[in-house]
């Protein structure tokens, strides 16, 4: 019989301590998935997998070290933490390791209020199998949809547990479930292809496989016969799909690990406006049925709700407690990490302020410009936020739709790029990142 996560945990501590560690933390994960995968109305691959993984890290003086295994034998579990600790014996001193003064640790957590496990039963390969099915059907159903290259269905059961040596014990499980089509249009050299899908921790929040594979379907028509636009400097609007991205960009630059190397374009702009003064940018880590979602973080630290960039200023940086050490503050709570290496800063769930127009709206305020639904490559300088990615979309003209883009390159500079954005009220609230379509004036389109 599997032994429970909190017990390999406190077994992997008592090793630490057996073998001279000064201080510890572990953590077990165990879990399961089974994904499928149809093409032609059949199966064409299921797949499921099981498992169990073990992470310690053990303190000596100011040296640190870390190990994994899948191996929960009371014999193998001594061996992780003598060759652990002989690891770091011999590794370089860092000032910043270490961790947490119980003071400021977790005490209290209501995890079911937070509902990252969905408590129905885990659907049959069948049931998988038969959204996989539908969702191909209904792209298939399209004229001019031409094939269907993947259509998938998956499920996920995941349960977390950490034990520090400072009295920290915390624990949780995730489950997850899904469907995605991807439509193809066309053929031979005129073929273009698009996707949907939709990611869900409850079950009965999953939007229907038809659908899915219906979105698909629509989007990889539309994007037939793209043309390059010429080159210019044009208003773009980044579509909701895709409109992430530049946030993501901006939560890169705001990580700690980036400030303390020198490697951010925003290492100075502490107190500074990085968006609108209309625009706040918040964590919530405690948001219901969101996958990022969690009571503390993997150093036993309670997570907060946060404004990283309120009324357009940016407040402070994303931090766990050695980053927090190199940068003479304290850690917000922002440590993840896995089995096979130590924690590093992490954001949770984000929203960006929704505005009061409609993705219509926006398009029809562009006048001539483009709409981007998807992205290729990347070129992005992290000290002087120098922007340049591929793209394609569609081309506005007189504030309308005109004709389907691709083989277009959009470049500008991060800094000035999110100071100007102007946000639609568009943003899926589900989402770990609720980011709504932005527009965004003056950016350089290279086409034709």
């Amino acid at each position: 019989m599997a032994q429970a996560l909190d017990t390999l945990t406190e077994a992997l501590l008592a090793a630490a301590k057996a073998a001279g560690a000064d201080a510890a933390d572990a953590i077990a994960v165990t879990g399961s998935s089974v994904s499928v995968d149809v093409r032609g109305g059949v199966l064409e691959q299921a797949e499921r997998s099981e498992a169990t993984d073990l992470g310690l890290r053990v303190f000596v003086g100011q040296r640190v070290a870390n190990v994994s295994g899948s191996d929960a034998r009371p014999e193998t579990l001594a061996i992780m933490a003598e060759r652990a600790v002989a690891m770091a014996r011999e590794a370089p001193e860092d000032p910043h390791v270490g961790v947490a003064d119980p003071d400021l640790l977790a005490r209290e957590w209501d995890v079911a209020s937070l509902e990252l496990a969905d408590p129905t039963q885990e659907p049959t390969p069948e049931d998988l199998q038969a959204d996989a099915q539908d969702a191909e059907a209904a792209a298939l159903a399209f004229d001019g949809i031409t094939q269907v290259s993947a259509a998938s269905a998956g499920y996920g059961e995941r349960r977390v547990h950490i034990a520090i040596s400072n009295g920290f014990s915390g624990g949780y499980a995730r489950t997850s479930r899904s469907v995605s089509c991807v439509a193809i249009a066309g053929e031979g050299t005129d073929m273009e292809r698009d996707y949907d899908g939709d990611g869900r921790i409850f079950q009965s929040d999953l939007r229907s496989a038809r659908e899915i594979g219906s979105r698909a379907a629509e989007r990889a028509l539309e994007r037939m016969n793209p043309r390059r636009p010429k080159t210019g400097a044009y208003p773009v609007i980044f579509d909701e799909r895709i409109s992430s991205s530049l946030i993501g960009h901006l939560i890169v630059a705001a990580n700690g690990s980036s400030v303390a190397r020198g490697a951010s374009w925003l290492r100075d702009a502490l107190g500074q406006e990085v968006l609108p003064k209309s625009l706040s940018l918040t964590e919530d880590p405690h948001r219901r049925r969101a996958e990022a979602s969690r009571p503390f973080d993997a150093e036993g630290l309670p997570t907060r709700r946060r404004e990283i960039i309120k009324d357009g200023v940016l407040t402070g940086w994303t931090l766990d407690l050695a980053t927090g050490r190199k940068l003479g503050m304290p850690s917000t709570g922002n440590a993840a990490r896995g089995t096979s290496g130590g924690p590093s800063p992490t954001i949770w769930n984000l929203a960006l302020t929704q505005g009061d127009q409609s993705h219509e709206d926006l398009i029809a305020d562009m006048g001539t410009g483009l709409i981007v639904t998807s992205m290729i490559g990347s070129t992005i300088n992290p000290n002087t936020g120098d922007y340049s990615r591929g793209a394609s979309g569609f081309w506005v003209e007189n504030g309308e739709i005109a004709y389907p883009v691709s083989g277009v390159t959009i470049a500008g500079n991060l800094r000035d790029m999110l100071r100007g954005l102007r946000p639609a009220n568009d943003a899926r609230p589900w989402l770990s990142r609720v980011v709504p379509s932005v527009l965004i004036e003056g950016l350089t389109l290279a086409g034709e």
